[in-house]
């Protein structure tokens, strides 16, 4: 009997691997072709770059990004681990060390300020320099510090901001903003003392530090209306009135801040924005309600996307992003988070087909990890949201492939490790199990993945510091204090895609 299991195990195991893969030959072309490919990049595209297009997963660490790949393998009913996600055709790869000046495990507004504005910052500040500390409005007249986008625009540049986040959030506030505490969306969640030091809330600044933003599209419209002005969407829910104690409605300030004879358009609502004549707008602000983890995996933001890559027409190409794999991860909903991962690589691949890596530099990175992890040997071609292919050693129950090292996935029944076995861990809420407790999962501390493709991306490789990211993106596009490098003739037009939060998300 145990001879004959150990022949099934052996059949059973063969039947996984294909059969082009069982040829020696298969791997060897594979290599070779890999080698060319490479020997290509010896010449070097050092072009300016007219568009920037940053794409940023939020929380995406490597192990997200891997597991992605195999999803995104698995729903096109293939093994998974051999497919490749669009980030992964991008011929340049980095790594970022991500830590805040304060901080070994960082937050996402430290580093957003590092990786947009150029300078390493503390937790829980954006848009300023180490010298500001959290929470102290005091500490931050003359520590502000000034983003790539801020640079474009310096430049004669159009920009761009879209995220399936709050347009206040830390990660796309970093662009504009300049705060000492990231919560301080409206002056309705600021502290008196910092109200009376002559801080400004983060929306407030949305609309006044650059008031010529192209392209603002994202959630958080509660930021913008009086305290307790009710919703256009939901009138009657309470959480969603306005939040403002200075009684002021940005939207319309921000309406008041264009130019005469310029279009500025505001939107709600995803059907507002599809019937829109873009190449008749001058300036557009979406504002949806900020929902968190989203409550079907077919619900992508309030944003969609049939428009594709929005506005982008070779001259004026504008900016998209994505935020909720953090948020899946954060709550320990591994499935919430894989899903928002593919549609940003979705984004990623809809940018690549409409944009030249001639002109355009396009790079994919993110602010942080999680300490999400998958492994238990699973064999090849598992489900990503599988159970391992063996029992605990130690309380002889399953276990699941994913896991966390902590967060709300941490369960005891009857004094004892929660049976999986007896639970939907397929389910779009499930909480993969996690080794303590936590209301809320952490954010990991290692290096983080940087993709580059296009002008400069070369510039983009080895180990670096996150703050140098938006150096090197800067000198491709010759924006910004170091442009030594730039003749007059070489300096065309360009603008700047800042897709921000787990990046570009497509509306559909």
């Amino acid at each position: 009997m145990k001879a004959l299991l150990l022949l099934l195990a052996q059949l059973c195991s063969a039947s996984l691997v294909p059969e082009r893969e069982k040829d020696p030959e298969y791997w060897r072309g594979q290599a070779q072709e890999t080698l060319r490919a490479a020997l290509r990049l010896q010449r070097l595209n050092q072009n300016v770059a007219k568009n920037l297009i940053l794409f940023l997963g939020d929380g995406m660490g490597v192990s997200t990004v891997t597991a992605a790949r195999i999803l995104k393998g698995q729903l096109q009913n293939r093994k998974g681990e051999e497919s490749l996600l669009e980030m992964d055709k991008f011929p340049y790869v980095a790594l970022a060390k991500t830590y805040n000046t304060n901080a070994q495990v960082p937050d996402s507004a430290g580093t957003a300020t590092a990786y947009l504005c150029g300078v390493k910052a503390n937790e829980g500040t954006v848009g300023v320099s180490a010298g500001v500390t959290r929470d102290r409005c005091n500490t931050t007249k003359g520590q502000e510090v000034t983003s790539i986008l801020r640079w474009a625009k310096d430049g004669g540049k159009s920009v761009g901001i879209v995220t399936t986040t709050r347009v206040t959030h830390a990660t796309p506030s970093a662009a504009y903003a300049h705060s000492a505490n990231r919560d301080w969306y409206s002056d309705g969640e600021m502290p008196p003392d910092a109200l009376e030091g002559g801080c400004k809330d983060i929306a407030r600044q949305l609309v006044e530090n650059i008031p010529d933003i192209e392209v603002i599209l994202g959630g958080g419209r509660k930021y913008m209306f009086p305290k307790n002005a009710s919703d256009v969407e939901y009138p009657h829910e309470e959480k969603h009135r306005g939040t403002r104690l200075d009684r002021r409605d940005l939207v319309q300030a921000w309406r008041e801040a264009k130019p005469p004879g310029k279009v500025a358009k505001y939107v709600w609502h995803r059907r507002e924005l599809l019937a829109l004549n873009l190449s008749r707008v001058d300036f557009l602000l979406g504002e949806c309600r900020h929902p968190r983890v989203p409550q079907r995996q077919t619900e992508r933001g309030c944003w969609g996307a049939q428009r594709g890559v929005l506005g982008c027409d070779g001259e004026r190409c504008r900016g998209l992003a994505g935020g909720r794999i953090d948020h899946g991860h954060h709550e320990g909903k591994a499935k919430q988070a894989l899903h928002e991962a593919v549609e940003l690589d979705r984004a990623i691949g809809l940018a690549a087909r409409l944009t030249s890596p001639q002109d355009t530099l396009s790079v994919v990175t993110a602010d942080h990890s999680h300490v999400f992890t998958f492994g238990g040997y699973t064999p090849r071609g598992n489900p990503i949201f599988g159970l391992a292919p063996m029992q605990s050693d130690v309380d002889r129950k399953p276990f699941t492939s994913i896991l966390y090292g902590n967060g709300p996935g941490y369960k005891i029944v009857a004094g004892e490790r929660e049976n999986v076995s007896a639970v939907d861990f397929a389910h779009a809420n499930y909480q993969a199990q996690s080794a303590v407790p936590l209301r809320q999962e952490t954010h990991g501390g290692e290096d983080v993945a940087v993709f580059a493709r296009g002008p400069m991306a070369h510039l983009l490789h080895g180990v670096h510091e996150q703050n140098y990211i938006p150096h090197a993106m800067a000198y491709a596009a010759c924006i910004g204090s170091n442009r030594a490098h730039c003749s007059a003739a070489a300096r065309p037009a360009a603008s700047v895609l800042l897709p921000f939060l787990a990046l570009l998300f497509l509306l559909h």
